[in-house]
């Protein structure tokens, strides 16, 4: 089984997000944080956490990108338990059932990006379209001959299949426009 969990390349995203995942942390898409919002609305540090983040769930904070990890069945058990405690928390869910449900389709929704390769990262992109939220994923590649993650530069081949349709992503300009206030 694999399951997603945060990365850090470079310390961007102590710069980009109001707070900034912890490396290693378990992950889910967490474009559920954006539901009772205005996407149009958001603006800075909140504005790039809605485009491009994932959600963390030890630290409820962002990473631009996440690992594809394997994981056993107590790390799935652990993690649902983990987002369900934060949905009650942090998210104002009625009860730990109720939330339970919740994430374990979170969780399952995580498990069907995880189709390619242990070690690929996987970035998104989302918008907001006739109200809905929408997310697009995309998957970077490891560059052949560089061995593990060590600096950003070493995933220049992006694979494209999940790429919003109008090729819109931009991550490079996106970075640029989280530093505007």
């Amino acid at each position: 089984m694999k399951l997603l969990r945060t990365i850090a390349l470079d310390p961007s995203d102590t710069f980009v997000f109001e707070v900034p995942a912890e490396p290693g942390e378990w992950a889910v898409s967490g474009a559920f944080r954006f539901c009772d919002q205005d996407p149009s609305a958001l603006q800075g540090k909140d504005r790039w956490a809605f485009r491009g983040g994932f959600l963390g769930l030890q630290s409820w904070g962002w990473s631009t990108l996440v690992q594809i990890v394997e994981a056993s069945e107590a790390d799935r058990t652990a993690v649902v338990e983990l987002l369900a405690s934060r949905l009650v928390e942090r998210f104002g869910a009625p009860d730990i059932a109720t939330a339970r449900v919740a994430a374990q389709e979170e969780v399952a929704f995580t498990q069907s990006l995880c189709t390619h390769p242990i070690d690929t990262l996987i970035a998104v992109h989302r918008t907001a379209v006739d109200g809905d939220i929408r997310e697009a994923f995309r998957t970077l590649q490891r560059k052949q001959g560089v061995a593990g993650h060590g600096k950003a530069f070493a995933f220049l081949e992006v694979d494209d299949e999940d790429a919003p349709a109008d090729g819109s992503l931009d991550l490079a300009g996106l970075s640029r426009e989280a530093k505007r206030p």
